[in-house]
């Protein structure tokens, strides 16, 4: 799935109403419902919050996926924002579109084409990450071996994050769950099979 390359906000104006967009990258359902309320906050006058989310987890593969109209006709405001999001497979993310009504009403189809236009073109400025699971996996060398295996990590296809100076070496470096089986056969090429690899977890890093 894909992410928000970071938090924005972008507004339009149709027929006098002003249709103002933020989204933000959010981690789960507490978080996304402090950004709405922020924004309600912001601006009381608004005369709709328009909402959408969708929040992936990657244990699971599950999905969630909200959104709500806040009183404008059904199907015409949170409905085509959620659409959005899902045409472009994201997910970790929050969208609220305040309108302030300028005196003349639109029609349903005039409604969703602006909620979902703000919101495309909002998310055509922030730009769009890839959310790739990895594992963390902690490798320990001496320190006679070490510059080595270091130099030979720096210039793999894998993102070594840490290194730290102990008893021995210890180098965390960061695999595509996708990748484990062709990392434990880069290890073994370049160790001679004298370094094993204890996963240390997951993590989600975000690529373009």
């Amino acid at each position: 799935m894909r992410v928000i390359a970071g938090d924005g906000e972008h507004e339009i104006e149709i027929a006098r109403s002003r249709f103002r967009c933020t989204v933000a990258r959010v981690p789960g359902i507490d978080a996304a419902s402090a950004v709405i309320e922020k924004v309600r906050r912001a601006g009381p006058d608004a005369t709709h919050h328009g909402t959408a989310l969708r929040l992936g987890d990657p244990e699971t593969g599950g999905l969630t996926a909200r959104s709500n109209d806040d009183g404008e006709p059904s199907g015409t405001a949170g409905v085509p924002m959620l659409e959005v999001l899902s045409r472009r497979d994201l997910t970790d993310v929050v969208a609220v579109v305040s309108r302030w009504f300028g005196g003349t009403k639109l029609g349903a189809g005039g409604l969703v084409r602006a909620y979902s236009g703000v919101l495309s073109e909002t998310l055509d400025t922030v730009g769009t990450l890839r959310r790739v699971r990895h594992r963390e996996l902690l490798l320990a060398a001496p320190h006679d071996r070490a510059g080595r295996l270091e130099h030979d990590l720096r210039h793999s296809p894998y993102r070594l994050h840490e290194v730290e100076h102990g008893a021995d070496v210890t180098f965390t470096v960061a695999v595509a769950e996708t990748g484990l089986a062709g990392f434990t056969d880069w290890l073994a090429a370049h160790t001679g099979g004298s370094v094993d690899a204890l996963d240390a977890g997951p993590r989600d890093l975000y690529l373009p």
